[in-house]
């Protein structure tokens, strides 16, 4: 069938990238779904640092490339050993998909799927399948899903089925944010109501983390970053203190359990120093992998301190997913208010600026019935 999706075309184009446009929206061919595989009309999809990494090189992955892997839609169509998913139903994407067979799959989720790791660097789905193409010549998959465009095929293994009260906007950002800011707070950290909890980065896995942590009761949860708007928003989601990294250092504050979400070796040494003695560092963010921190080992060993590292936050999407979507449905979970703006698929070469210049927590571009398409 045929599609409009967001192509990248060149890593590393200058910015603005709303000059440059890295992205270029065209038609292309997308085929049918696999025996493992399902066919989904995307309704939403958010505009994610990881998109961002992927446009700017901090990411390398084989071009051309349809970007987007926090996304919501319905399912269309369903490969013949699809048995527990049917059309119309809608799901979320879950950007690494589980094989369920690897050692690491055996790990509660603490550890990425062997296959799915190795299936997103190529650029191919679950099982190395790919069904995109464009002029004849093939177009890569991202992270399993390629959410940027109408219509995806993605592997099972990458959806998970959320109720029709879930709006779409906020299904999406079920699927990466929340799984991954959240997860640090339940699945890595894991307080008690009596603990300190301080997240390092207001973007949307930063408020993810801050939203969840809030839904838990802590007693004390402290927000740091360096926009004063995003200070303000996270008083307004919950958070009892906000610092920016110099004041924070300054007034030696510190919490028993320090969620880094920036995904910047700075960042990180800030969560570092912030950490209580006997208390725990949480990384979540992803830097450049020539990015380099500093730390002191012998602050670990006298102070009982840990550093733990927590991708996708630690999550078995298909556990996970359901439970954030409870927590929404409950009124503890203000998704909708990490969503900055809601966007057409035509505005997103300026989005990946505003993403950049660090103005958004998280841009939702909405599908409806073809609008906003158009460049």
């Amino acid at each position: 069938m045929k599609i409009t999706g967001a192509v990248l075309e060149e890593i590393g184009r200058p910015r603005p990238f709303a000059e440059s446009r890295p992205l270029s929206l065209c038609e292309l061919e997308l085929d049918s779904p696999g025996p493992t595989e399902i066919l989904v009309r995307l309704e939403a999809a958010g505009v994610c640092h990881s998109d961002l990494s992927v446009v700017d090189g901090n990411r390398r992955r084989p071009v051309p490339m349809l970007l987007g892997h926090e996304a919501a839609g319905r399912v269309v169509e369903v490969g013949a050993e699809v048995t527990d998913l049917q059309a119309g139903q809608r799901v979320v994407m879950s950007f690494l998909p589980r094989c369920e067979d690897c050692p690491n799959c055996a790990e509660d989720g603490r550890l990425p799927c062997t296959a799915g790791t190795k299936s997103n660097g190529d650029g191919t789905l679950l099982h190395g399948s790919m069904h995109l193409r464009r002029d004849g010549g093939t177009v890569f998959h991202h992270l399993g899903v390629s959410g940027f465009a109408t219509h995806a095929v993605v592997d099972r293994a990458s959806a998970v089925p959320v109720g029709d009260d879930i709006p779409a906007d906020v299904a999406a950002v079920l699927g990466c944010a929340v799984l991954t800011g959240g997860g640090a707070v339940l699945n890595a950290a894991r307080p008690r109501p009596e603990d300190s909890l301080m997240v390092v980065g207001l973007g949307g896995v930063g408020m993810a983390a801050l939203i969840t942590a809030v839904s838990q009761g802590l007693v004390r949860i402290i927000a740091v970053d360096t926009v004063a708007e995003k200070l303000e928003h996270a008083r307004r989601l919950g958070a009892h203190e906000t610092y920016t990294p110099q004041q924070l250092l300054e007034e030696g504050v510190k919490a028993k359990y320090v969620i880094e979400c920036a995904g910047n070796p700075r960042a990180f040494e800030t969560a570092f120093a912030a950490t209580a003695v006997g208390g725990t560092t949480i990384t979540a963010g992803l830097p450049s992998p020539d990015a380099r921190a500093q730390i002191s080992p012998l602050t670990m060993t006298a102070e009982a301190r840990t550093v733990i590292g927590s991708y996708l936050g630690s999550a078995v999407p298909s556990r996970d997913i359901p439970r954030y979507a409870q927590l929404w449905r409950d009124g503890k979970l203000p998704v909708e208010e990490l969503i900055t703006a809601r966007i057409g698929l035509a505005d997103i070469n300026q989005a990946m600026d505003h993403l950049a210049d660090g103005k958004a927590v998280r841009q939702v571009i909405m599908f409806d019935d073809g609008a906003g398409l158009a460049p």
